[in-house]
This record gives C-alpha cells, sequence and structure tokens, in this order.
C-alpha cells in the first residue's frame, strides 16, 4: 500500500541480481502508486591513496559507469512499468550511507543479494545487516537466481509471540492484500531454553500444552489484523521446530518472507545473529526485513 507518495527505493550497481531488485521493485512501486528511485553510490577502490593524480579520472569513469548504469536500470523498470514514474540518485558515498539516507524517506528498500562491488557480498557481510538492522524503512532482499515469478505463492510471517513481530504481522498482512494472496503465518514453538542448553535431548515436557500455548500465543497476534484485514486467507503454521528451517520450508513456495527486525523466543536475534543470516543465504524467495516502529 502507498506511504505518502513515498518512493520504492533500489541500490544499483550494475549486476544481473541489482536489475532483478529493479524488477520487482517496480512491481512494487506501480502497484502502489508512488515513484521508484533508483539510487548508485560510488567511491575510490579500498586503500587508494587519495591526492593522486589518478585520483579525478577513477571518479570521473566511476561516474561514467554509475550514469550508465541507472539508465540501464531505469530502462528495465519502464519495461516492466510502462509509464511508471522514475528519478535517480548518483552520489559520491559510501553505499551503507547513502541507503541508510534514502530510506528516511522510503516506503520500501530493495536490495540484491550479490553484485559488483561495492555491494559485492550484501547479503553475507556486515553491510546488509547493517541496512537490515538499521534503514528506517522495511527492507526488501532478493537472491539470485531465476526471477521470482509474479503473483505466484504465499506470503509467509514469521511470529514469535512478542510485540516485536508486530510491524512483521503488520506489513505481511497489508502485502497480501494488496497481492490477493495467502498469508502463511509461522510460529516456531521448539527453540526453548531446554532445546539451547540441552540439543538433542528429549526433555519430559507437556509438548501438547506447549503446542497449544503456542496456537493461543499465534492466534492472539493475529486477531486485531484478520478484523483490519477480513479479505486475507491466513493460513496457520505452528511447529515445533527451529525458526530458520520452518521458514526455509516455507520460503520453498512463497513469493515473500517477512520478519521482525528483533525478537525473541522462536525468532530472537533474527536480524543480528546466526538465524537470519541463515535465513538469507538459503531462502529462495525475497526476505523482508521489517522494523518494529514502522507499525502505523
Amino acid at each position: 500500500m502507498a506511504s505518502h507518495r513515498k518512493p520504492v527505493v533500489v541500490g544499483i550497481d550494475g549486476s544481473a541480481i541489482a536489475l532483478q531488485a529493479v524488477r520487482q521493485a517496480a512491481r512494487r512501486a506501480g502497484r502502489d502508486r508512488v515513484p521508484l528511485r533508483l539510487v548508485h553510490m560510488y567511491e575510490l577502490p579500498f586503500g587508494f591513496p587519495s591526492g593522486l593524480p589518478e585520483e579525478e579520472s577513477i571518479l570521473n569513469a566511476l561516474r561514467r559507469a554509475g550514469r550508465r548504469r541507472l539508465g540501464e536500470a531505469r530502462e528495465v523498470a519502464t519495461s516492466v512499468v510502462p509509464g511508471l514514474e522514475v528519478d535517480t540518485e548518483l552520489a559520491a558515498m559510501p553505499v551503507s550511507t547513502g541507503l541508510l539516507r534514502e530510506s528516511e524517506d522510503a516506503s520500501v528498500l530493495f536490495l540484491g543479494n550479490r553484485g559488483h562491488n561495492p555491494l559485492a557480498g550484501l547479503l553475507v557481510g556486515s553491510t546488509a545487516l547493517g541496512l537490515a538492522g538499521h534503514a528506517h524503512c522495511p527492507v526488501v532482499l532478493t537472491r539470485g537466481g531465476a526471477d521470482v515469478a509474479p503473483g505466484t505463492g504465499p506470503v509467509v510471517v514469521g511470529v514469535d509471540g512478542t510485540q516485536a513481530s508486530e510491524a512483521a504481522v503488520a506489513f505481511a498482512f497489508a502485502e497480501a492484500a494488496a497481492e490477493d494472496a495467502t498469508l502463511v503465518a509461522v510460529h516456531a514453538y521448539a527453540e526453548s531454553v531446554f532445546d539451547t542448553a540441552f540439543p538433542g535431548v528429549e526433555m519430559d515436557l507437556d509438548w501438547q500444552r506447549q503446542r497449544e500455548l503456542a496456537e493461543e500465543t499465534l492466534g492472539e497476534r493475529l486477531a486485531g489484523w484478520q478484523e483490519k484485514y477480513p479479505q486475507v486467507r491466513v493460513e496457520r503454521d505452528v511447529v515445533r521446530d527451529r525458526p530458520t528451517r520452518a521458514l526455509r520450508r516455507c520460503a520453498q513456495t512463497a513469493r515473500l518472507v517477512v520478519v521482525g527486525r528483533r525478537g525473541r523466543g522462536g525468532f530472537r536475534d533474527l536480524v543480528l545473529g546466526s538465524t537470519s543470516q541463515q535465513l538469507l543465504h538459503h531462502a529462495i524467495c525475497p526476505v523482508a526485513v521489517v522494523r518494529n516502529e514502522t507499525i502505523e
């Protein structure tokens, strides 16, 4: 849904995966009737000493390359959504700095997972985790490979049973409503203190009662949003499993997986720890990371 005409922003680096992110972002901007903003940042190669005679010629070459890449991205975007309002930004600054600034006035930020420097390895290093953890808007991370077919699969959301996942649930319901998609709400209740302390050891716990409590928790977290979006078909997936494994399983047929920036219980440290890294590495569909403050 539109957010006061705030644009959909895409980080561009000239790679194939960045252009894939452009296609998905263009569809989103066209759907929400907001502008698409294509952003490319450049800087001198790491370790290159400033003040050398070659500095200006290198910067000029980077600027020319940036303009060419933005032009290519614009053509891709308008081929996906003819007539789409598109603007561009070319700036000499670090990628993280520029994209964090852009996120302040964006409805959503799209990024490819791998590409040319300086976005190379975006999902495996500190850059992606930093953006996912500090961006002022939801961040959608696109994996490489075949483009995700538009209009297929459910929207999947990870629900940890705390207030921290409320924004993710809100975002997921809005996406499902806008896409006329089924929403699959996943709550994994296996990762308790017992599972963590004694991996592989069966504890004498009342797992039936644990499941009942998990189902009650999920129902409470969904109730208000189901009333707000009565047209959304909701499937509840309460599983005794690790959250990463549960979400990866659902991601195999999803159009989008949505997670909160932070959580506790089954989804704690989803963005900042190993769980998020595993999900971002292995989910075969786009992953949206939503900060709690984005609740409207």
